[in-house]
């Protein structure tokens, strides 16, 4: 076969073009994960308790996490729209130290059970029990469970996610409409832009570390933004649809397979569908995360304002007590309760959600440590085994004396903007050395890319200060 020939028959083999964009409507998927990881943490427990201690005018702080945490995922999304690979492959192909780096970062903080604790303490109010370890202990066995038995992991993420904020968020948002007074919303006004009662942008006595955790926490928070690459590429987006999505243990199909994507061919109708996809991607992520996120966050913090300002003292999720109770006397009983038993699902639901997008990057970023080019994994094994690990550490955690949810979830918290404030630079340089010119981020998304390093590492430097 003459050599030209040849060559024409091997880009024939490994490239592809992009697909046709979905409609809007069936784009909508990978942002509800995202954001059912924010609803039990940022959303529902550090807001809410800073703006039940401080006030309302922290909510700045809220807008600018859930703003840089919306460009940190969306450039995320970037690569793997283009090449139908995670990004953790892309930076294992910058060097070899990022894998060990995204397994520290990871595995640490979000093995801490912080969500499974506050579960419990719900569970225990409501039912009268003295079974806290127990009953947390319980709960992550069972998101072992479910993480196991579902047919593919994105399938079984999205629906539990989508459900819990169809069901969840009409319900907070509706007392919040009901029990708010018009100088609630007036102080949500004056938040938005940095202003509380008597100070500007910080509060005399605020702990820094609360506030870095909540800012962290202005949506998924830490190395799980990333995990939308992987959402990006199961859902079949760009050129993920030439890629294997995991499947369970139980599951039939084969189950090793190939991680590295493939760059489509830079033509006009690819850079024309390029547009389309990259236009699509930004407006599902937008209306799902940014506009409901900063929805919840300004929210349901708008509820603890109302509801327990100046109470919110004590260890733990006290607070959320307090609401509860101030629920059932302001309306009828049954309603605290059901605020009660929403804010226990959605707290139960985002320990799936981080368990399932921690185990993906551990799992997948331990198998790169042993990557070679066009190498193949079993990555639904290496994903159980990640699983299982994490929550066996959790156990270990959980009997070692550590159970205060809320000084699990801010020490988590601090831990993830560490790794995000390593994510937001990484993924600059990925983004500018493994795309084409006209596929890069523009100088715009560039400043803030920067800025979003900037702000963590300004905060860092402010939380050593106050702890020194």
């Amino acid at each position: 076969m003459p050599a030209s020939k040849k060559r024409s028959t091997v880009t024939k083999k490994t490239s592809k073009n992009l697909p046709n964009p979905p409609s809007l409507w069936q784009t909508i998927g990978p942002s509800f994960i995202l954001l059912g990881l924010a609803l039990g943490s940022g959303e529902l427990i550090l807001w809410p308790y800073l703006s039940a201690s401080w006030g309302l005018g922290l909510m700045w702080g809220g807008l600018l996490g859930i703003t840089l945490q919306f460009i940190l995922n969306t450039e995320t999304m970037r690569y793997s729209l283009a090449r139908g690979e995670s990004v953790f492959v892309g930076f294992r192909k910058l060097s070899g130290i990022w894998p060990l780096w995204f397994i520290i970062s990871t595995f640490i903080p979000w093995s801490l059970p912080g969500f499974s604790s506050a579960s419990s303490q719900i569970i225990n109010n409501l039912l009268g029990l003295e079974f806290e370890r127990g009953i947390s202990i319980a709960l992550l066995l069972l998101t072992g469970f479910i993480l196991t038995i579902g047919k593919t992991l994105y399938r079984t993420m999205e629906v539990l996610q989508r459900t819990i904020i169809i069901i969840g968020l009409p319900i907070m948002f509706g007392l919040t409409l009901w029990l708010a007074n018009s100088q609630d919303w007036t102080d949500l006004a004056w938040g938005v832009i940095g202003r509380g009662e008597g100070w500007w942008f910080f509060p005399p006595g605020i702990a820094i570390a609360s506030f870095l955790g909540a800012f962290a926490y202005s949506g998924a928070g830490g190395n799980l933004n990333l995990a939308q690459s992987y959402y990006i590429k199961e859902k079949g987006f760009g050129m993920g649809k030439y890629l294997d999505k995991i499947s369970s243990l139980f599951a039939g199909g084969n189950k090793v397979v190939k991680i590295e994507g493939t760059l489509f061919s830079d033509t006009t109708s690819n850079y024309s569908l390029w547009k389309k996809w990259w236009r699509l991607v930004n407006t599902e992520h937008f209306l799902v995360f940014w506009i409901l996120g900063f929805l919840s966050i300004t929210m349901i913090s708008v509820l603890a304002k109302t509801l327990t300002f100046g109470q919110a003292e004590g260890e733990g999720i006290i607070f959320l007590y307090q609401q509860a109770a101030a629920i059932a006397e302001r309306t009828f009983p049954l309603m605290g309760t059901t605020f009660l038993m929403l804010a226990g699902l959605m707290l139960f639901s985002t320990q799936i959600g981080v368990l399932e997008s921690s185990s993906r990057i551990i799992s997948e970023n331990i198998l790169l440590l042993f990557y070679k080019p066009g190498r193949k994994f079993n990555l639904s094994l290496a994903f159980y085994a990640s699983l299982w690990g994490q929550i066996l550490l959790g156990i270990v955690i959980l009997f070692s004396g550590f159970q205060e949810p809320r000084f699990l979830l801010t020490l988590g918290a601090v831990l993830n903007g560490a790794a995000m404030m390593v994510a937001f630079p990484l993924l600059f340089v990925l983004n500018k050395h493994q795309l084409p010119e006209r596929y890069r981020p523009g100088i715009f998304r560039q400043v803030l890319i920067m800025a979003g390093l900037c702000f963590f590492a300004l905060f860092f430097v402010f939380l050593l200060r106050d702890m020194l």
